[in-house]
């Protein structure tokens, strides 16, 4: 008798644990990680200040900058993965000065916004020579303060501009090769008033690192369009080897 009650207990037990597992709520399936979002280019714009600019021609660039972001394909383009931006000038060694911090431009607001800021920066910078070697290496410690918080940019560009060859501080090869070793493009723009060769100085000693390029420009509608086509490929070029 007593294994017919033992029989009838388990029974039991069995039924009662079926019964809870059918009234129970299904276990949830892990969540997924969320990807880190990441922006496609952290971009340092460093425009020339020295001597050999006058004052209407770092007006004359700053007025391009803003021009430039404010051109419906630059704006297409960052739509594409955004831009950490910042604007920055330069003549001698170590005077890499910053007009504009770090600012995320992600839609065509926000590059106009970009753009007016860019009008609204004070002028009066007082040059002196031209050390394009010092701006790289100055540039390359701007990274270091990105306010990069969830992941870091998938690209890292010096976008440096002048119309002179470099004339003191570091060699801009030693400068260049510096930005190449850590992972940062450095691309030029050629400012041919002065010298019709510097283009091609800046291919022999400025540019470096992937995908990197120099453009030319000699009046103010050239420099807009050079500008242009060079922000454009900055925010949605995708070298063949990583950078990173």
């Amino acid at each position: 008798m007593a294994r017919v009650w033992t029989v009838i207990g388990l029974g039991l037990a069995v039924l009662f644990a079926l019964a809870g597992m059918v009234g129970a709520e299904p276990p949830k399936p892990a969540a997924a990680p969320t990807a880190a979002s990441s922006t496609a280019v952290a971009l340092v714009l460093a425009l020339d200040g020295s001597a050999s600019i006058t004052q209407g021609d770092l007006e004359f660039q700053l007025q391009g900058h803003a021009a430039a972001f404010r051109d419906p394909s630059v704006a297409e383009a960052l739509s594409t993965g955004g831009a950490l931006v910042t604007l920055t000038v330069y003549s001698g060694p170590h005077t890499l000065k910053t007009l504009l911090p770090w600012t995320l431009l992600k839609t065509a607001e926000d590059a106009a916004r970009f753009a007016d800021r860019i009008d609204a920066t004070p002028r009066g910078f007082q040059g002196d020579s031209t050390a394009i070697g010092g701006a790289v290496v100055d540039a390359l410690a701007l990274f270091d303060q990105a306010p990069v918080r969830r992941a870091a940019p998938a690209r890292r560009v010096i976008d440096l501009v002048s119309n002179g060859f470099s004339n003191s501080g570091l060699d801009p090869q030693i400068a260049r090769d510096r930005a190449a070793a850590r992972g940062v493009t450095v691309n030029g723009l050629a400012i041919l008033d002065e010298f019709s060769w510097l283009e091609d100085y800046f291919e022999e000693n400025v540019i470096g690192g992937a995908g990197a390029f120099v453009r030319s420009a000699m009046d103010r509608d050239s420099f807009i369009e050079a500008l242009r086509q060079k922000l454009i490929l900055e925010m949605v070029a995708r070298p063949s080897q990583s950078i990173l």
